[in-house]
């Protein structure tokens, strides 16, 4: 089996940092939920402006890619995977566009709707797959988020308390078949009993895609925040658990750990659960938000750029999506190639 590397990653966040004012001085911002775990505000975050699509902040999160490894060995990526968290348009995904804007022509294109959140992770391993599996060598992965700067800044919306957790931002990853920052294994499930849990909510009651004035929002109620806190609190250090012993470590092994980031209570639960201390598990919550599938590549990218992770370390990968449907982890042994 060919070796596979998580060879290098870059982000792009849009716009100036937007402040927690911006949502609790909202007019009629309400504050029932916003002391919740859930719900607790980060101080800042990024909202895409209102012409910016995911396309767009795709190709500018591969430029620092281009420039390192070279325009010709981008363009001639055999594997391309795109998770958009709020696609641009219906029946369309994202991933034709970014190939015609970075004129790229892979044998493998796929825009991959699931696992969320986590769903790096979830493309991580099918680039693995491919690169082990087929005459493909290389592979380009892309998150790309941008719900916080349109569906949470509605007029409606924009007062609850979930509307000021989110940021916009994206992350995107270049895989290779080398030995240089090898995949050591990735860890994934797909958990059917909680599909359909996570709901959005219209106060008109029509589908999403008919014409009316109510405004699209997550539909939280007490009791399925408390079953998606249980949930998360439990599956993502399931998965990294099962991952180590796999590969004969321990947990408290693990030199970096980078999961999504949904609030602070996931994160402080996951390193406790996992024994370790906060300065291994490294998050962009505070300065970015929640960016649902996008934290894990900026996060990630961030780290490397402040040398936060180092050489020979053990990085950890992990996460959960939507309301418990998917989780999953990924191990890298890493070897920065930026020199």
């Amino acid at each position: 089996m060919n070796t596979v590397s998580l060879t290098d990653v870059a982000s792009y966040l849009p716009g100036e940092p937007v402040p927690a004012e911006f949502y609790t001085e909202y007019p009629g911002a309400e504050d029932k939920l916003r002391h919740h775990p859930m719900f607790k505000i980060p101080p800042l975050r990024h909202h895409v402006a209102a012409d910016e699509t995911n396309a767009d902040m795709i190709e500018r999160a591969v430029q620092p890619l281009i420039e390192r490894h070279g325009r010709d060995e981008i363009r001639n990526v055999d594997v391309l995977l795109v998770h958009s968290q709020l696609p641009d348009l219906p029946f369309v995904g994202a991933g034709t566009e970014v190939a015609r804007r970075l004129d790229l022509h892979p044998e493998w294109l796929i825009d991959v709707a699931n696992a969320g959140c986590a769903s790096f992770v979830y493309m991580l391993k099918l680039a693995r797959r491919l690169l082990t599996t087929t005459d493909a060598r290389t592979a380009l992965i892309c998150n790309a988020q941008s719900a916080a700067g349109q569906c949470f800044t509605q007029s409606e919306v924009r007062r609850l308390a979930q509307a000021a957790i989110p940021g916009d931002g994206c992350g995107v990853g270049y895989v290779t078949t080398s030995a240089g920052a090898p995949v050591l294994d990735v860890e994934t499930r797909h958990i059917g009993d909680y599909a359909g849990d996570m709901t959005v909510m219209l106060d008109d009651g029509r589908k999403y895609w008919e014409a009316g004035e109510s405004q699209l929002r997550i539909g939280f109620t007490e009791a399925s925040i408390a079953k998606v806190l249980a949930r998360g609190n439990r599956l993502v250090p399931e998965a990294v658990t099962d991952l180590c012993g796999r590969l004969g470590v321990a947990t408290t092994e693990i030199d970096v750990f980078i999961t999504n980031q949904p609030n602070r209570a996931f994160l402080r639960n996951w390193r406790e659960a996992l024994q370790l201390p906060s300065e291994r598990h490294l998050h962009t919550f505070d300065q970015c938000g929640n960016l649902f599938g996008a934290a894990i590549p900026i996060t990630l990218d961030r780290a490397i750029h402040s040398q936060h992770v180092k050489d020979g370390d053990l990085v950890v990968l992990g996460g959960f999506a939507h309301a418990g449907d998917f989780a999953g982890a990924a191990a890298i042994r890493w070897h920065s190639g930026r020199g």
